[in-house]
């Protein structure tokens, strides 16, 4: 009968512990799942800024070409 209960608490034990890792492991994954979409974030802002950099350089030199040609004129 010890055999038994000795038994039964360790199979308790071990099923505590695998449970245990089980639930950091899902703690340190959803942290990496927030540090990856913040980092694609991240990069999508700043591909979004140049994007938008560009089009006002390139509005900018289209401006600055329509009035040299109508003082040429």
């Amino acid at each position: 009968m010890k055999k038994l209960v000795l038994m039964a608490v360790a199979i308790v034990a071990v099923s505590f512990a695998s449970c245990g890792y089980k639930a950091a492991d899902a703690a340190k994954a959803t942290a990496d799942s927030i540090r990856i979409a913040d980092s694609i974030a991240a990069v999508e802002a700043a591909a979004l800024e140049a994007e938008q950099a560009a089009a006002a350089a390139a509005d900018s030199l289209n401006a600055d070409s329509t009035a040299t040609e109508t003082v040429a004129e």
